[in-house]
């Protein structure tokens, strides 16, 4: 038994220890933020029932909606974290630690005075919003929709600002910690809703504040801790601020700001266009469904993201060899992953009863039809996780903005023929049209052959 353990632990480090030093670094931040990533995902799982129990179906269908119509407002970071994990892997790279500190600074000075100005606009807007009508909201909950709106854009416009570390922890190839700060988030929420369903009844309203203001205390220690212990020479401070590198961060930003604005509108949309056309009870049902399958995707993407920076660094340094032979080993586990979304679609109907019982009913067509949508957002993610890491931004610029103009109309239309079914196929019809082009897309940049706008 004692040989067998030794025999093991060797293979173990020797995975590790091989292959490039990009390769190894990846190997564990994957490895590291899967486990963690784990236990965020189950605990997810057992919060959503727990939180329906506590309310009800079409209140949790509310907070859902809400949270999304406000998360239509993140593009206000014009891009702009995305534009640091660039240019830090590039200053990185290059061994430039004073100008990663000067991009972080500035980005933070930037992104406060965006995120104060949104605050104070919203707060005067929200007086003459009608949130009934909004979301759809015909009986009376106990709660004015108003205040909650409020709550949940505060809790936004602090996470704007906080949310800069994950940016900063992934260009410094460090996505486990991101992955870290978020578990202890979750176990704490959970802790959060559990000692709320004991100690208060049914309340919409202490619901949402313990939602969206638990994790903003986590990420603030995390912030804190980071940059005084492990990160103190990029601890961002006011003399480090120079408006003028603005332009570096937002000349690649810039586009990222309108990619994240298409990406929201054709992502976040839909629980708005469910909640018009069947009420906020069938945002739940398909929020259910989506968050059952959308593991696939969490773990696809935990996968992917150490190779963002990774593929900058090879880019920046011609090393194209080691990112075609990453492609081959992504594809690969692209198949496993098809094969393990088929099991959880056969297991779905008995997943259900399990976790949410005789609440919500989902049914099967729903489940194939996310299960579809589930695989082929994995492979377009594994394109467009290259072409960010390298820049060459502006096509996928175009394909969100003509994305995003068919998607809307298209869910409305098959939404009305076809129910939630046809809200998910609309998606699935623009996520392989997306995928396509930016598959052909990297397939030229890899092999040199990319001109015009297939470059830039």
């Amino acid at each position: 038994m004692h040989s067998i353990i030794k025999v093991l632990s060797i293979r173990f480090n020797n995975y590790f220890a091989k292959g490039h030093e990009r390769t190894v670094l990846a190997k564990k931040n994957i490895i590291f933020s899967l486990v963690l990533k784990g236990v965020s995902i189950a605990i997810s799982l057992i919060q959503i029932p727990i939180t329906i129990s506590y309310i009800n179906p079409a209140e949790y269908g509310i907070w859902l909606t809400l949270s999304s119509v406000v998360g239509l407002f993140n593009f206000f970071d014009i891009g702009l974290s995305n534009g640091l994990k660039n240019k830090l892997a590039e200053a990185n790279a290059k061994g430039l630690t004073t100008l990663s500190n000067i991009y972080i600074s500035t980005t933070y000075a930037i992104i406060s005075l965006i995120s104060i100005t949104l605050f104070f606009l919203f707060f005067i807007c929200n007086f003459f919003l009608d949130w009934n009508y909004i979301l759809n909201v015909k009986n009376d909950v106990g709660t004015n929709l108003n205040v909650l709106a409020l709550i949940v854009f505060s809790s936004f416009c602090i996470q704007l600002i906080l949310q800069i570390l994950n940016s900063i922890l992934t260009a410094f190839h460090a996505l486990a910690k991101v992955s870290l700060v978020s578990c202890i988030g979750q176990v704490c929420t959970l802790a959060a809703i559990l000692l709320l369903k004991s100690t208060i009844s049914s309340s919409l309203f202490y619901l949402v504040i313990i939602l969206t203001f638990t994790p903003i205390l986590v990420q603030l220690f995390a912030t804190g801790y980071y940059f005084t212990k492990t990160y103190k020479f990029f601890i961002p401070s006011f003399k480090m601020i120079e408006f003028k590198f603005a332009k570096d961060l937002l000349k690649i930003g810039g586009l990222f700001f309108f990619i994240q604005l298409g990406s929201l509108l054709l992502f976040q949309t839909d629980n708005i266009v469910i909640t018009q056309l069947f009420g906020p009870e069938e945002v739940t049902v398909f929020n259910l469904c989506y968050k059952l399958f959308s593991v696939i995707v969490m773990i696809f993407t935990i996968i992917m993201n150490p190779f963002w920076t990774a593929f900058t660094d090879a880019y920046v340094k011609g090393d194209v060899k080691w990112i075609k032979n990453i492609f081959n080993k992504l594809y690969k586990y692209w198949g496993l992953l098809i094969f393990v979304s088929l099991v959880l679609l056969v297991l779905s109907p008995y997943i259900f009863k399990i976790w949410i019982g005789d609440k919500v009913h989902i049914s099967l067509g729903l489940s194939f039809a996310m299960f579809v949508y589930t695989i082929s957002i994995c492979w377009m993610m594994i394109h467009n996780i290259f072409i960010n890491g390298v820049g060459k931004l502006k096509l996928q610029f175009y394909l969100y903005i003509i994305a995003t103009v068919i998607n809307i109309p298209l869910c409305v239309i098959l939404g009305k023929f076809f129910g939630l079914i046809g809200v998910t196929v609309s998606n699935i019809i623009v996520v392989i049209f997306m995928g396509s082009v930016l598959c052909f897309q990297a397939k030229l940049i890899l092999n040199g052959e990319a001109k015009g706008i297939w470059n830039k």
